[in-house]
This record gives C-alpha cells, structure tokens and sequence, in this order.
C-alpha cells in the first residue's frame, strides 16, 4: 500500500485557459501537476521548502529539498500520478520497500516517503558533487586512478546489494556526446552514479532493482538502458548479478575513452555487437585496463571475473587507487604529487650515509619532472592524495641496471599499494624498490 497522504501548503496553480490565437483542432500540451513549494510529511510532522530541479527521468523529477526545522538539504524524487499510474504503481511500492531497507556509504541513502493526491515523494540523500554523468561530461575521460578510485566505491555498493540479493538492473552512464560531436537532447546527464561532498560514489535510482529469484536470475524482462544491458538480457535470459558487473566494463570503457563500446549505431546493430562482445579495442589505454575490460565485458556470464576478484586484477593491483579525490576533479584532472621536500629529503640521507651521487646523465627526482608535473600550487598540494608517512629509519638500495635510478628508498614497514612496486626497468633480480611506482602507473620519475 502506498503512504498516507501530505498536507500540502501553498499551492498555487495556474488557471488553464484556451489560447486566444491557437488554431481550431490544435490540442493544448497536458498539464504536468506543479510540485508544491512548501511540502509537510505528515508522519514526521517536518515541513520542506522545494528547490531547484536537479534532475529529470522518464517517470520521475528530483529537487533540492531543505528541510526548514534543521535546514538540512536532502535530496526529493517525484513520482506523478498520472496516466498509466496503476501499472507503474506496484513499481514505486517496489522501489520504496526495497530502498528504505538498504544502507550503505556507497548507496544513497533513503531518509522517508509520503504522498499526496497527485505524487509520491521520497526524500533522499542529496549528493551535492551532482554525479559521475556530469564530470564525465565536462571532463570527456578520466585518469586511470580516478577510474580505480570510483570503481572500489561501485564495486563496494554492488557486492552489499548482491548480498542482499537485489540485483540494480539499470545502472548507466550516459554524460557523453553523442554521433559526430552533437550534445545530448536530455536536459541533464543521464546516469546514477552520484557523488556528494566528498566526492565518495553512491549508487542511487533504484526504480527498476529487484530480488533475485532462487537460480540467481530475475524476471526474463528485457529493462534497463539498451547500450549497457548485457549480452543474457538482450536474449531475454534475464538479470543476474553478473549482468549488474557487466555494466562496471562499459562504465570502465566508457570513462577511460569518452565513448561507450556498444554505442553511435542502430539498435539492432548495438544489440548484435552486444551478444558477440565485439568493440572498438582501445590501444591507448594500458595493457591491464584492456585486459580487465575484455573480462567484465565477455559475452558469457560465466567468464565475467566476481566484484572480489575484479579488485583483485593487475589493473587494481598493480597500479595506484587514492584515498579520496579533490573536488575540482570535477572539472580538471586531479595531481597525484610527492610532497616537495622529497628529492631534498633523499639528497640528504645519501649525503649522510656516504650514498654516492646519481650517475652522469642521470638528474636527481627534484630536477627531472614529467610533464603532468608541473609545480602545484599549495591549494592542489592540499587536496592531493595524501602519502604515506615517513618512517623513521630508510633503507637505500642500488638498482643493478645501469639505465636506471641509482639510489631508491625503500620504507621499512611500508604501505605495499605505493612502496613495494618494482621499477619497470629493473630486473627481477633487483632490490630496488621505486617509491613513485604507483603514483606514475607503472614507471619512477627519475627513470
């Protein structure tokens, strides 16, 4: 049963009235209900102010809701009764029943539900980075640790949701440009991977999850958005939890090249190239992203690795994933650093303990920065992704190859994602361990 009714104070709506000039036959566009600026929730007695439109879908409308006791922002997602309410009635009590039961850091969060005569409220988390959808449409592709870093938090969410047994069935994004440059038609970004003020990834927009039967497969309905359903629902075998892990592979293809593998096509040419798992293989990207990404994306379910294994592939493993993000990553790629003093720091220490000095035509880390090393200003120093600390005693080891760094610092005790990656030139033999290794993908600054 859906909830009880709201009052609903100051409602204003406008006379309708037949257009002076309008030709004879020609039908007036239909009235969609107005959304009151002032909303009270009779359970809790709170009353709501209604804010900006943040966000538009086929069923429903989102606003920026304060709450005017606490003046607290939430998040307000409208559902209209209108036409065809009774089929999609049983869909938002479904949504509703589901939501209100789930909490975790990396799905919005659902704060309460009421209704009125003409709509469904549900006040939810309102994420105030917008979402993924729109930094992706201002930034067109992300660095690989971006993409690591929002890939731990989606895989975070899916894996509570699959043990709960509910499978998300229309996960998308869709912040991109479409066929021959031409923006979207859609007023906003399409997408539900939304991210609030400390830019942590929360998967919301649960309107079509579902529990899973108990062959681990939902209902055989062909739903979701056509470019990511995956190969077994387009064949009408219905969701499963590996179809929800589908997605993750045209989301990771997605924001590493700015386009969607199954994208720019017909329909009946999209759904093809789906059930073969044929897409354009992306050679400016990493060997170990190309490799994760033909695992998440083969055609048979099988075959697809599970959230625990996918973060447990080289391209997680062996490449570096930061804590947090800065906001202006929203709008610029962010600047993984070193803190400044480090090339004076071991400078010092080999100067301490006799180290001899680097070999000629090699320069020193403070002295050889790469070219997405420019100096950052102490504001981007400040938000970057935080290092490990220092420990108090350092072991300096020498590489064995004579084309690489000569003096590299290897933490005792130190953190295995950043510290204990080989350099890429030395050879297995070496001790060298190559302290920028994880900040670089793959290779240290001064080799």
């Amino acid at each position: 049963m859906l909830p009880r009714c709201c009052a609903v104070l100051s409602v204003v709506r406008p006379a309708r009235r037949p257009a002076g000039g309008m030709e004879r036959g020609r039908r007036a566009r239909p009235h969609r209900g107005l959304v009151s600026a002032f909303l009270r929730d009779p359970g809790s007695g709170r009353v709501y102010r209604r804010g900006r439109l943040i966000g538009e879908g086929a069923f429903s409308r989102c606003y920026q809701l304060t709450d005017m006791s606490s003046s607290v922002v939430f998040a307000l997602k409208v559902v209209p009764r209108r036409a065809g309410w009774l089929r999609l009635c049983g869909k938002v009590e479904r949504e509703i029943a589901l939501h209100s039961r789930l909490h975790h850091r990396n799905l919005v969060s659902f704060h309460g539900h009421f209704a009125d005569r003409d709509h469904v409220y549900m006040v939810l988390e309102y994420c105030s980075r917008q979402s993924l959808a729109h930094v992706l449409e201002v930034r067109r592709m992300l660095t690989e640790p971006e993409v690591r870093y929002y890939l731990r938090g989606l895989a975070s969410g899916l894996q509570y949701l699959h043990q709960q047994r509910i499978v998300h069935r229309d996960l998308k994004l869709s912040g991109y440009r479409g066929a021959g440059g031409r923006p979207q038609t859609a007023p906003f970004p399409l997408g539900n991977f939304f991210l609030n003020e400390n830019m942590e990834v929360k998967i919301g927009d649960l309107g079509l999850a579902t529990k899973v039967g108990p062959g681990g497969r939902c209902h055989r309905v062909v739903c979701g958005t056509p470019n990511f359903l995956a190969p077994e629902v387009v064949a009408r075998e219905g969701h499963s939890c590996q179809s929800d892990i589908w997605v993750l592979g045209c989301v990771m293809y997605l924001v590493l090249t700015g386009s969607p593998p199954f994208g720019m096509a017909p329909l009946a040419e999209v759904f093809e190239n789906i059930r073969e798992g044929r897409y354009p293989e992306p050679a400016h990207l990493s060997p170990q992203a190309r490799r994760l990404i033909s695992r998440l994306l083969a055609p048979d379910p099988a075959a697809r690795p599970s959230l625990n294994l996918m973060l447990q592939d080289n391209f997680f493993t062996q490449g570096f994933t930061p804590e947090r993000l800065p906001a202006h990553s929203c709008h610029c790629p962010p600047i993984f650093a070193t803190p400044p003093g480090l090339g004076h720091l071991l400078r010092k220490v080999r100067r301490l303990l006799g180290t001899p000095s680097p070999r000629p035509g090699l320069c020193p880390p403070s002295k050889t920065p790469r070219p997405e090393e420019d100096s950052p200003s102490p504001e981007s120093m400040e938000l970057a992704v935080q290092s490990p600390a220092w420990p108090s005693s350092l072991h300096l080891a020498h590489c064995t190859s004579p084309s690489v760094c000569p003096a590299l610092q290897e933490p005792a005790g130190g953190q295995p994602d950043i510290w204990t990656r080989r350099c890429a030139t030395c050879p297995p033999s070496s001790t060298c361990t190559c302290p920028w290794w994880g900040l670089f993908q793959g290779s240290c600054m001064p080799c």
